[in-house]
C-alpha cells in the first residue's frame, strides 16, 4: 500500500513475530472457559524498527488492542483524535472505534501488542481509559512488563493446550494492570519516594505496634491531618486510621496462624491495649472471632 508517496505495510518486519490464535480455539476454549472467559487473547505481538507500518481500520477492530512502544516514535488516531506515540507510551484501542496507526518515517518504532476480549474486559477498558483520561498514556520503562510480554507470548507458542492458554491469559490481567496501575507495577523493586500515599503506608507497615493517630501518620508525609486525610482516602478508598487498622488485622492473622500467643499478647503486640476492642475490630473486618479465625487451620 501506498500512501503520500511512500510505502506501506502491516506487517513483514524483519524479527517480527506474532500469533494469530484460531478462532476456532477462541470459540471452544476460550469462550466458556470459567477462569478465562473474563479476559482473553486473541492475537498477540512484537515489530521491532517497523519500517512504514500502517495499519487502518475504518469500521474499528472486533477486539481492544494495546499497543506499547519502546523505541522509536509513531502516531495512532483513534475516533477522529490523534496521538504522538513514543517511547513509554501506549495507545489503547477499544473494539468498534474507527483507528489508524503508523511509524515515523524518521524514527520508526518498535511495539509490543496484543488484541483481546472477553466478558469482564470492557471493566477494564473503561478503567484504563479513565486513568489516562484518553486512547494514549504512558508508563515507566520496567524489564518485568516485558518479562510479562514473553511469558505470554512463549506459552501461546507452544500450543493451544488447555494450561496454556489458562496460563497466559491470567498473564494478560497482570500485563493490562501494570498501564492501570503502573505505581503499583514493580512496587517491591522501586519504592515510589515522593508518592505520599506509600511512604505513609510504609510507615504504617513500620509502626503497626504503636497507636497512632492520625497526626502522627500525616506528620510522617509533611501533610497537615485534615489535608493528609482528605488525599488519602481519595487515593485509597479508605480513611487514614481504617487503612491502618486493616493492616493491624493482617498482621494479626499472620500472629493467630503461625504463633500460639494468646489474644491480649497479639492486641499488646499491635499496641492496642483493649484485647475486646481488638477483637471487635477483628470480627468486622474477616468475619471470624481471632479464635475462630485460628481454630480454621486446624480444618
Amino acid at each position: 500500500m501506498k500512501r503520500s508517496g511512500v510505502l506501506r505495510k502491516k506487517e513483514g518486519f524483519a524479527g517480527q513475530r506474532s500469533i494469530v490464535l484460531p478462532r476456532k480455539i477462541l470459540a471452544d476454549s476460550c469462550v466458556d472457559n470459567s477462569m478465562i472467559k473474563w479476559l482473553y487473547i486473541t492475537d498477540i505481538g512484537y515489530y521491532p524498527k517497523a519500517q512504514y507500518h500502517f495499519r487502518q481500520r475504518v469500521h474499528g477492530s472486533d477486539q481492544h488492542i494495546l499497543i506499547y512502544c519502546v523505541e522509536g516514535k509513531g502516531s495512532a488516531q483513534v475516533m477522529k483524535k490523534k496521538y504522538e506515540i513514543g517511547p513509554g507510551s501506549f495507545v489503547l484501542i477499544p473494539a468498534g472505534e474507527q483507528h489508524n496507526y503508523s511509524a515515523s518515517e524518521d524514527d520508526s518504532w518498535t511495539i509490543y501488542w496484543v488484541h483481546f476480549k472477553g466478558a469482564g474486559s470492557e471493566r477494564l477498558i473503561k478503567t484504563l481509559l479513565e486513568k489516562i483520561n484518553a486512547h494514549r498514556g504512558a508508563v515507566d520503562f520496567q524489564a518485568r512488563r516485558l518479562d510479562l510480554f514473553e511469558e505470554m507470548y512463549t506459552c501461546l507458542e507452544r500450543g493451544y493446550g488447555t494450561d496454556n492458554l489458562c496460563y497466559a491469559n491470567v498473564c494478560l490481567y497482570h500485563y493490562i494492570s501494570s498501564f492501570i496501575y503502573p505505581d503499583k507495577f514493580g512496587l517491591t523493586k522501586n519504592k515510589p519516594e515522593d508518592n505520599a500515599v506509600e511512604l505513609s503506608i510504609d510507615y504504617m507497615q513500620q509502626n503497626l505496634s504503636r497507636p497512632l493517630t492520625l497526626g502522627d501518620i500525616a506528620a510522617s508525609v509533611n501533610f497537615s491531618a485534615s489535608h493528609y486525610s482528605a488525599f488519602f482516602r481519595k487515593k485509597t478508598g479508605y480513611a487514614p486510621i481504617e487503612y491502618f487498622n486493616h493492616l493491624k488485622v493482617q498482621k494479626a492473622c499472620q500472629y493467630l496462624l503461625y504463633t500460639e500467643l494468646r489474644i491480649k499478647e497479639i492486641s499488646d503486640k499491635l499496641g492496642i491495649e483493649d484485647p475486646y476492642y481488638f477483637s471487635r475490630m477483628f470480627r468486622k473486618l474477616m468475619g471470624l472471632s481471632p479464635n475462630e479465625y485460628r481454630s480454621k487451620k486446624h480444618s
